[in-house]
């Protein structure tokens, strides 16, 4: 006779998210990305019961009806580079401006069928002619570990992407194994640098600007860990840029990590290196509401895995966390249609389950490059930061969603999208007044992060920021600091948060 299961453990159960197609409605084959929860403030359906309540000479209520139901789904998840970048798209509204890829968040996937060793190729049915010479594509997931890594494009056709590095022969590579661009190597001497009181310019004469899919607002790196690959003026030091026009022969950047000074090349191979840009759109053709479904796993019954299923789930808020000496973690808010429940006889929902890549979570101890609060001043390229160092520091989004209910409707039957509002607070250590100053003239303020680590990186950027709080705390043997809080805008180029998503940085682009 089987044992009785008196309890499920916590650590045994799972979650994971599954993209509808429309509303509330998966599709034929789903695929359910395995989440790395920390800790739940919330997930599932909360039901409202009304009692009857007649006059009656005992005093005794009846027994009530079931009149409502509120579902949402709230987690804590350390922030990995690949799964977030996904997520985010729901919070954003928007698809992921995406450059060429053989497995792209949005779009057909396309499989590796062959690496050819002798000719330096990645064979596929079709497909590669989405990449481009010049291209810096990243290889992954190949059995042959020299099949992997940064790789230069010198060809490019349906069924054959050619590079200048040597490959090995593997005739079946893993399902995992893709190839995506990260950057771009212009020709010898092609690139020359002018530097204005606000800007830098990137000018070339042969690479068309125009035809490598960036983005103005975007963040690039400039520069490569070889020394051919960079400038040579010690004030042109790779480093992190954002595009603020983008022409046939003129990159233009007006905010920089590097001094930049004029330079005519000489020697230099130039490396940029670029990703993934997500943010709010303001085309109306370009806002995409997605919904989701949200799986958790709760062990199993006599008969199989139980679960527990929130429908149509709406991204509602995200909060990047940004403590001292410790990991950085998000917390997501979803709100819901409907909730369903399976036993092990039912058992869980059909589809393709992906294991979570197992990356590594960023620390903001190690892993910052720079976290910049300064006023906006469209006359310098670098203006002077309103604080040195950072004690701790949030990011927030809130799409307002609010759930639609109708009468003969359990729980949701459509949800409504409110203002995108983007804050956050920073808490900064004292040095003088300017950052009291910034908040007293309601100056414009600007606010971007950088993270890296282990050759990949993330960009979060908030170019027009109006700042609250600013009240001076001083305490008894301790540094004074000044808290502020961000409220965030939308700026001259339509949108009011940018994140840019690095999957390849070369060794230099590292924190120190």
């Amino acid at each position: 006779m089987p044992c009785a299961i008196n309890k499920i453990d916590s650590n045994i159960t799972s979650l994971h998210i599954a993209e509808e197609e429309c509303l509330k409605q998966l599709p034929v084959t789903p695929v359910w990305f395995e989440q790395e929860p920390n800790s739940y403030s919330d997930l599932g359906g909360e039901i409202t019961n009304v009692a009857r309540n007649p006059i009656d000479p005992s005093r005794q209520r009846k027994k009530g009806t079931v009149t409502d139901l509120d579902a949402s789904a709230g987690f804590n998840s350390d922030f990995t580079q690949n799964n977030m970048a996904r997520l985010l798209q729901g919070f954003f509204f928007a698809d992921a401006r995406e450059k060429p890829s053989t497995a792209p968040f949005n779009g057909t996937a396309v499989a590796i069928t062959n690496v050819d060793g002798t000719n330096e190729e990645f064979d596929a049915a079709s497909g590669l002619d989405a990449f481009s010479v010049g291209e810096l594509v990243l290889a992954s997931g190949f059995g042959v570990a020299s099949n992997n890594g940064l790789k230069t494009v010198t060809t490019a056709a349906s069924g054959t992407l050619t590079v200048s590095e040597d490959l090995t022969d593997e005739v079946t590579p893993p399902a995992a194994a893709k190839v995506e661009t990260v950057g771009f190597q212009f020709a010898l001497d092609d690139i020359d640098v002018t530097k204005s009181a606000s800007t830098i310019t990137l000018s070339s004469t042969v690479a068309d600007f125009t035809t490598l899919g960036l983005n103005v607002g975007e963040w690039i790196f400039i520069g490569g860990d070889a020394s051919g690959n960079q400038f040579g003026d010690a004030d042109n030091t790779p480093g992190y840029g954002r595009i603020s026009s983008i022409s046939t022969n003129a990159l233009v950047l007006d905010d920089s990590t590097f001094t930049g000074a004029n330079e005519t090349s000489s020697g230099t191979t130039l490396q940029i290196f670029f990703g993934k840009v997500i943010r709010n759109e303001k085309d109306a053709n370009l806002i995409k509401r997605r919904s989701y479904s949200i799986e958790r796993q709760l062990g199993e019954d006599a008969n199989g895995v139980q679960s527990e299923y929130l429908e149509g789930s709406i991204p509602n808020e995200f909060t990047l966390n940004v403590p001292q000496a410790d990991k950085l973690s998000v917390d997501l808010a979803y709100v819901a249609m409907d909730t369903a429940q399976r036993d092990g006889t039912t058992g869980i929902k059909t589809g393709t389950r992906a294991s979570s890549p197992g990356e590594e979570s960023f620390n903001t101890s190690s892993d910052v490059f720079r976290i910049k609060l300064n006023v906006v001043d469209p006359a310098t390229l670098n203006p002077t930061g309103l604080f040195a160092f950072v004690s701790e520091a949030s990011l927030a989004i809130n799409n307002n969603i609010t759930p639609t209910k109708s009468i003969g409707t359990l729980g949701a039957f459509d949800a409504t999208a409110g203002d995108f509002e983007v804050s956050g607070s920073i808490t900064a250590f004292f040095s003088d007044v300017a950052a009291i100053s910034a908040v007293r003239n309601n100056s414009d303020v600007a606010l971007n992060a950088i993270f890296a680590r282990d050759n990949a990186g993330f960009v979060f950027d908030a170019p027009l920021i109006s700042l609250g709080g600013g009240r001076v705390a001083v305490e008894k043997d301790s540094p004074i600091t000044i808290p502020v809080e961000t409220n965030v805008a939308e700026n001259a180029n339509g949108y009011t948060l940018m994140s840019c998503f690095l999957p390849y940085l070369p060794d230099i682009a590292m924190p120190v």
